[in-house]
Order: structure tokens, then sequence, then C-alpha cells
């Protein structure tokens, strides 16, 4: 294989089965089902974390095939809210904000004066 037909074959995969099929990854099905989309966003993020991707496209598909099978094994062993992969999972997550008293007695016309 070299880099044109791994680009070409790369092309062709749509769905989460075909990537793990590809890349010979065992999965459940149902994990799939339920995480298809969290996958693949995982594996993205991981393959965006590779400093420097490999030259020959047999050690570019073994470096894909172990990050989608990571990328895949976070899902097994959590969900898609505790790996909160989305922005959205991470929306609600409480945030501290802080005013001071004065800003807030500043708006106020009235308001006491400390």
């Amino acid at each position: 294989m070299n880099d044109d037909e791994f680009e070409a074959d790369l092309e062709e995969l749509s769905s989460a089965e075909d990537f793990l099929a590809y890349f010979a990854v065992t999965f459940d099905p149902t994990v799939v089902q339920v995480n298809r989309l969290h996958i693949l966003q995982r594996f993205h993020d991981y393959l965006e974390q590779v400093e420097e991707m490999p030259d020959s496209a047999i050690a570019k598909w073994t470096l894909y095939a172990d990050l989608l099978q990571s990328a895949y094994q976070d899902f097994v062993i959590s969900d898609a809210a505790t790996e909160k992969v989305f922005r959205v999972f991470r929306l609600s997550e409480p945030k501290i904000a802080q005013v001071a008293l004065s800003d807030l007695t500043e708006q106020l016309p009235h308001a006491a004066r400390l």
C-alpha cells in the first residue's frame, strides 16, 4: 500500500463501522451504535495530537489503527457524558464568576456606598 492508496481508502470510509472494519478493530455493535460520533471525534482528536505523522502508509495505517482502538476503548469503559468529547457536554459544567461588590453598587444609583 502506498500513500495515495491509503488516502483513497480513507476517502471511501463513511461510518464508524467502516473505519473500525478497515483498521481491523474488533467492536461491539451496541457500543458503536450509541457512541459512533463520539468515537470518531475522539479518533480525530487523537490524530490531531500526533506531532509527526509517519512517512510510510503502513506505519500510518498502524498508527491510525492504534488510535482508533484507543478511541473505541474509551467508550467501552466509559460513556459520552463522562468523556465530554463534544462541546455541548461541557456547556453544563458549573462556572464560577466573581463580581466585585463595588462594580454592582456603581450600577445602582441609590445603592449605599461602601
